[in-house]
């Protein structure tokens, strides 16, 4: 039985709906204070649909658009929650060109541009240059996994400095 487009979402219904794991979810909400759903006795997560777009525009940006962790909290910042919730919609606006630095110069990257696969990197963006012959759906499974990397990274760095 499918629920009401206006019905509260659990965090595994929103992580399959999403195709995330749910601990993805836990840590976004631990990354973006903008994530707020309803907390019921014992914890149970409810989202509203508000909170559903707003995880879908951070999926968006994340997975599809190459930006970091840091990133989406700054387009957040700059852009604003409505802009977030919208973004991940066919024809919707994104982020503007230049929003992000520059490329990172080329000793900064992770390998040579010319390998398949290879990555450029800055502070707020990282997007695969080439797709290597992979499929669409291999390469978006690529790019999460390297998001995903790049933000348990951070976590360790994070934990090193305390």
């Amino acid at each position: 039985m499918d629920k009401a487009p206006e019905a509260f979402r659990t965090i595994s219904e929103v992580a399959a709906e999403l195709e995330i794991p749910q601990h993805v979810l836990r840590f976004w909400e631990s990354r973006f204070h903008e994530i707020r759903p309803m907390k019921r006795g014992g914890g149970r997560r409810y989202y509203r649909p508000s909170d559903l777009d707003l995880l879908r525009g951070i999926r968006h940006l994340l997975y599809s658009e190459g930006y970091t962790v840091r990133g989406v909290q700054r387009i957040l910042r700059e852009q604003g929650e409505p802009f977030v919730r919208t973004v991940w919609q066919p024809g919707a606006p994104q982020p503007p060109r230049g929003f992000v630095e520059e490329p990172a110069p080329a000793a900064e990257r992770s390998e040579s541009s010319d390998s398949p696969g290879a990555h450029v990197r800055d502070r707020d963006h990282v997007r695969v240059q080439d797709s290597g012959g992979f499929s669409p759906q291999h390469r978006r499974q690529l790019q999460e996994a390297l998001s995903e990397l790049l933000a348990c990274r951070r976590l360790l760095d994070d934990a090193a400095k305390d």
